[in-house]
């Protein structure tokens, strides 16, 4: 059981920021805007302001929040110049507040800094994963991807993962042209639908479910391979022709 209350926060027109809860601690992950995260602050003074990477639609909000409630802002270490009004840089050393001792991972391939966050039995990926999907490469290779993935994959099955965008509907349409026989992958999209037809977020999802359906984790696929024509390719290589497949798509 998680010692901390998430609450998730949406932004703009697809962003999710999410408000951490536990002793001592009042948490921002990613805030892209300030009014959303005050609202769902109901009254409560912000300690922590923390980005997984600079992008504006994740640190937008920072610095209005800091100047209201002197709340500390954290953010990836190897990118500090371009996280708004840092405090605090971290890296895979970890991070303690207070009673608090968190695991930080170091994910570069969106950005070249990004990092997510591990609250208990929570995951917050930033843009590096996604629900059925992986942030695009802007600053990273595909190796860099790749090996940033592999950490998610590496975690416990019931960790849940909260990321930066709701595109999980999207996401899903395209996994389905790479694995259409994939069981798993058609229930999914069949209950992503459903949730999004009743406006609701489709976060959190899990490691396990992150396993079995999202194509990026599953460059071993044997029928992604045929699908792509890449059956003997390295899983780099299965990655980056996925990817590229889902910048045009």
């Amino acid at each position: 059981m998680s010692a901390f209350t998430i609450e998730i926060i949406p932004c703009l027109t697809d962003n999710y920021a999410y408000l951490v809860s536990g002793e001592g601690l009042v948490a921002v992950i990613d805030p892209s805007e300030a009014a959303p995260v005050e609202a769902a602050l109901k009254g409560r003074r912000l300690t922590h302001i923390l980005n997984t990477h600079h992008h504006w639609d994740h640190s937008g909000g920072n610095r209005a929040l800091k100047d209201r409630h002197g709340a500390e802002v954290v953010g990836p270490e190897k990118d500090r110049t371009r996280i708004p009004a840092i405090d605090t840089g971290v890296d895979e050393s970890g991070w303690r507040l207070g009673p608090h001792a968190l695991a930080v991972l170091e994910v570069p391939g969106h950005t070249r800094g990004a990092v997510a966050y591990m609250f208990g039995d929570a995951v917050f990926t930033g843009d590096t994963l996604f629900a059925m999907g992986c942030g695009r490469l802007f600053e990273g290779t595909p190796q860099m991807m790749v090996e940033s993935l592999a950490k998610f994959a590496a975690l416990p099955d019931d960790t849940a993962v909260y990321c930066g965008h709701e595109y999980t509907v999207t996401n899903a349409r395209f996994a389905m042209t790479l694995e259409p026989n994939n069981r798993a992958l058609r229930e999914r999209l069949a209950k992503v639908h459903a949730m999004r037809g009743h406006g609701m977020p489709t976060m959190p999802s899990t490691i396990g479910e992150e396993k079995a359906t999202n194509p990026f984790l599953r460059t071993d696929s044997a029928e992604i391979r045929a699908t792509l024509g890449l059956e003997t390719a390295s899983a780099v290589e299965v990655f980056a022709a996925i990817r590229a497949r889902k910048d045009r798509f």
